[in-house]
């Protein structure tokens, strides 16, 4: 354990020093790029170590896992999020334990979120996913649908939407993935440009442990870094 914690601590370092590099070049300050760290298979012993280190954003996939590790979450310290694909009917699970769900897709879903939000007596801050590769065995709203869905959600009692996540196709070098998160950062900025009401884009959550870096470039603020953090999962565990 001893060690593992160690190579978080290392790991801990350069993340955020390359997330520093990484705005300086986008003409940016690294306060305004959010470090989410994806917790996934990870113990709560080293999510909070990572915590301890400076760590304020944790980001779980799964709401049975969230659940179970929920207790012994240093939440004093960090934000929780939920960054997984939600289902509609374990949306009432987490509704009072999270602070932001980034993997809205569906009013079907933001329905929901509105409902159990609206129950719990709690305004709920969301970010609209959205599936930038059109791939079909994704989950993601297709860019040409999410202006009307944003219209849609808006006026849902309990629910602030605050931007967008996108996960983009997997590609083989820098300027493919490039070229998909400056899409999404089109999006991001055309959205915000209409200033419509009750929909603040404030969050663009794109860029894991392989592609961070240019994430930020591209306009990224919120990078959700997992194994590049904790090392490789091993998901046979859950």
């Amino acid at each position: 354990m001893a060690s593992s914690l160690i190579d978080v601590e290392y790991n801990y370092k350069t993340i955020c020093e390359n997330i520093s590099k990484a705005a300086q070049k986008c003409g940016k300050s690294a306060d305004e790029i959010t470090f989410l760290a994806a917790t996934k298979t990870v113990d709560a012993v080293t999510i909070n170590h990572a915590i301890s280190l400076g760590l304020s954003y944790i980001g779980e996939n799964r709401v049975q896992e969230l659940l179970s590790k929920f207790d012994q979450y240093d939440l004093d310290n960090a934000s929780l999020q939920f960054i997984g694909h939600l289902q509609t009917n374990k949306v009432r699970q987490i509704i009072d334990k999270v602070d932001l769900i980034q993997s809205v897709d569906s009013l079907k879903l933001a329905a929901e979120i509105s409902k159990q939000a609206t129950l719990k007596n709690k305004n709920m801050d969301i970010l609209i996913e959205v599936n930038v590769g059109m791939e079909d065995n994704k989950s993601g709203v297709f860019p040409e649908k999410l202006l009307d869905l944003l219209y849609q959600i808006k006026d849902l009692p309990s629910i602030n939407i605050k931007g967008l996540m996108a996960i983009p196709p997997i590609c083989e070098n820098s300027q493919k993935i490039c070229k998909y998160f400056d899409n999404m950062h089109k999006m991001f900025i055309d959205i915000k440009s209409k200033n419509i009401d009750n929909i603040s884009m404030d969050i663009l959550s794109m860029g894991m442990s392989d592609d961070y870096y240019e994430a930020i470039l591209s306009g990224s603020n919120m990078v959700r870094v997992g194994s590049a953090l904790f090392g490789a999962r091993n998901y046979n565990l859950v």
